[in-house]
């Protein structure tokens, strides 16, 4: 399916601290856009490969993943692989992706080693969904750069605003100097727990100082989702009714019609 590039968008899916639920939203969201028959990519770039792991993509077919992808000059093509998923495809990342940054220190183009593979990328995607590792190094720039807009998970905790703030400014600086024309494309609450006196603080905190720019869905807290990845799946196919599943299914819709 070829479309137009206004049609497609590239996401990062990012936040500078670990433990948000990141990984499980970038293979949710792809699996939900999947599910309502949108062709979608997800590139793990992250070399703990959990991404990978979570669509059931084992370690002898990770190779010529995301690593090869930002090496030397190749075909893109040979790095993509088919998910478990009808639309639904991934590049995959091995532990080698940790090596990138010292292997490209000296590479001129090192920031914008995937932006370089954007227009083909939005030829044959309606999304593609980028998950980052957990630190602002050369892989998460890479992601910045090449992305339309960030998908930002926040835990429902204590210091999530702490860790909001710091990418904030690391999106300033991105957009400064190598993408100016990036934006939030939402925050999404994730590990709600109704029970929790600190769930709901953080969630008032949240929507009062970023407004429209958190999406009315939020990721409950669920076993489910938790449990999924230890069976190579998506929790949407592990168990569709639950509430975490059923959360990120409404996740999709609510992005696409922010985007329509």
């Amino acid at each position: 399916m070829t479309i137009s590039n206004k049609k497609c968008k590239i996401i990062a899916v990012t936040n500078q601290k670990g433990g948000v639920g990141k990984t499980t939203t970038a293979i949710n969201i792809a699996t939900s856009m999947a599910a309502i028959k949108k062709s979608v990519l997800l590139i793990d770039l992250d070399p703990q490969g959990n991404a990978s792991t979570g669509l059931g993509i084992e370690e002898k077919d990770r190779k010529n993943g995301s690593y090869e992808m930002l090496g030397e000059e190749k075909n893109i093509e040979s790095s993509i692989k088919a998910s478990i998923i009808p639309g639904l495809e991934i590049i995959p990342a091995t532990v080698d992706l940790s090596a990138v940054e010292v292997e490209l220190v000296d590479v001129k183009d090192r920031m914008k080693r995937l932006q370089r593979y954007s227009t083909y990328l939005k030829s044959k995607y309606d999304f593609v969904f980028i998950d980052c590792p957990p630190s602002l190094g050369l892989l998460t720039i890479n992601a910045l750069t090449a992305a339309d807009s960030l998908l930002i998970p926040l835990q429902c905790e204590f210091f999530a605003l702490e860790g909001l703030s710091h990418l904030k400014k690391t999106i300033s600086r991105i957009k400064e100097n190598l993408n100016s024309s990036i934006y939030i494309e939402g925050i999404l609450l994730t590990m709600y727990d109704k029970r929790n006196r600190i769930s709901a603080e953080v969630k008032e905190e949240v929507k009062k100082y970023f407004g429209k720019d958190v999406f009315k869905t939020i990721i409950p807290r669920n076993v489910r989702l938790s449990e999924a990845p230890s069976h190579g799946l998506p929790a949407i196919l592990y168990d569709i009714n639950s509430s975490g599943s059923q959360a990120y299914i409404s996740l999709a819709k609510e992005m696409i019609k922010r985007i329509q």
